[in-house]
């Protein structure tokens, strides 16, 4: 009668450590998570990523590019990748780095969103009210009415150029980002203007150019901010209507009579320039 030798087997200390190992790193490997990985092989345009328990996967070189630029790693490089599945029917890990991008970017934008801090991304493509945005491997969308502060014609320019974004929503859950291009120039433009204006004083003389002329006056462009020159103030004479004394794309000279620090409102007279 024979004896059962596997009931007696017992592994080495050397085999159970290896044993206790796997059991460990298999704990640390979890699907749908961010991995990391060593690169220890190009196969023609798939790189073959070793993410330990002796488990492989193949991913586009091309996912590891940014901003349409070809990828480039060599054999050796760390990188970090999405685990879709530990093993497929080859036998292979299912690997990501699109995902993984997305995941890292994600992470990122919440943070930034949360303290309300400026974000950089790309215009790639135009869709239904709108247009794409790349956030670094996260895809946002930018609303037609949030590109510019005013209606644009042609997107040409703006496209495939990095720019800031503000985040105006998020949601993880659905994976909707929505972007403006717009409140930026906005806050843009009046730190301008406030810079601007402290930079005049009442009873100041300046040069400007006559912008837009209505019937109670005419808008006088002092450098990137607008003074109103009412009729009133362009003459001891009466004036029926501003076009009797200038046209657009005029240079005047101006003094400014009132500044209101709240509305940033300028007042200009040309009067009291003359006796």
């Amino acid at each position: 009668m024979s004896a059962d030798l596997s009931k007696d087997y017992s592994p080495s200390r050397d085999e159970f450590a290896a044993m206790l190992a796997d059991s460990l790193a298999k704990d640390d490997l979890f699907e749908g998570s961010v991995v990391k990985g060593k690169v220890v092989g190009i196969e023609k345009d798939l790189a073959v990523i070793d993410v330990g328990l002796k488990m492989e996967g193949r991913v586009p070189v091309k996912e590891f590019g940014i901003g349409g630029q070809p990828g480039n790693i060599k054999v050796g490089d760390v990188v970090e990748v999405y685990l879709e599945r530990i093993e497929n029917a080859l036998g292979e890990a299912v690997l990501s780095r699109d995902k993984a991008r997305r995941e890292e970017s994600w992470t990122r934008l919440e943070k930034l969103s949360e303290k309300g801090e400026k974000v950089t991304g790309v215009i790639f493509n135009k869709v239904k009210g709108g247009f794409t945005v790349d956030l670094d491997g996260a895809v946002a969308f930018l609303p037609g009415s949030q590109v510019d502060i005013r209606p644009v014609r042609d997107i040409g320019p703006l496209m495939h150029q990095p720019q800031q974004f503000q985040i105006l929503k998020m949601d993880r859950r659905r994976g909707n980002i929505v972007v403006s291009r717009r409140s930026v120039l906005e806050e843009t433009r009046a730190e301008q203007r406030a810079d601007i204006v402290a930079r005049l004083a009442e009873g100041q003389i300046i040069d400007g150019l006559v912008k837009n002329i209505t019937d109670y006056g005419a808008f006088i462009d002092l450098g990137g901010i607008d003074g109103l020159l009412h009729v009133t103030d362009m003459a001891w004479r009466r004036v029926n209507h501003p076009s009797e004394i200038l046209n657009v794309g005029d240079t005047v000279k101006v003094q400014i009579i009132r500044i209101n620090p709240e509305t940033q409102r300028i007042s200009l007279g040309m009067k009291q320039l003359q006796s």
